[in-house]
């Protein structure tokens, strides 16, 4: 669903509406799913060892509503060398210019905007 998208804006828990990614840092890793070389934030990020399949990897989860995004691998581009590997039924897409999502209907905490 968002592996062809090339618009610009951030990259959105489906369940929470926590901001995760840019879209500027967004590239096409191969994969074929959506791939990220850098969190929005890292706070908004939780880390979770995941050796399920018979395999070691790092799990990635919403920091605010735990779901599962996808796994990050130390093989992206530099700067940072990581390459976020999401599932895009677990993000939502906001526009340049778009109010960010307000799905806890919480409304815009101070500090963060409530559009891009």
């Amino acid at each position: 669903m968002f592996l062809d998208n090339h618009e610009g804006g951030i990259y959105t828990c489906r369940f929470c509406g926590l901001p995760l990614f840019r879209s500027s840092a967004k590239f096409d890793s191969g994969t074929g799913w959506p791939s990220f070389f850098k969190p929005y934030s890292t706070s908004h990020i939780r880390r979770v060892l995941d050796r399920s399949h018979g395999m070691t990897r790092t799990e990635e989860v919403c920091a605010r509503c735990g779901s599962h995004l996808g796994h990050v691998f130390p093989d992206g581009p530099p700067p940072e060398g990581e390459r976020h590997c999401l599932n895009s039924v677990s993000l939502s897409f906001t526009r340049t210019g778009q109010p960010l999502p307000d799905v806890l209907n919480r409304g815009a905490p101070e500090g963060r905007p409530d559009k891009l």
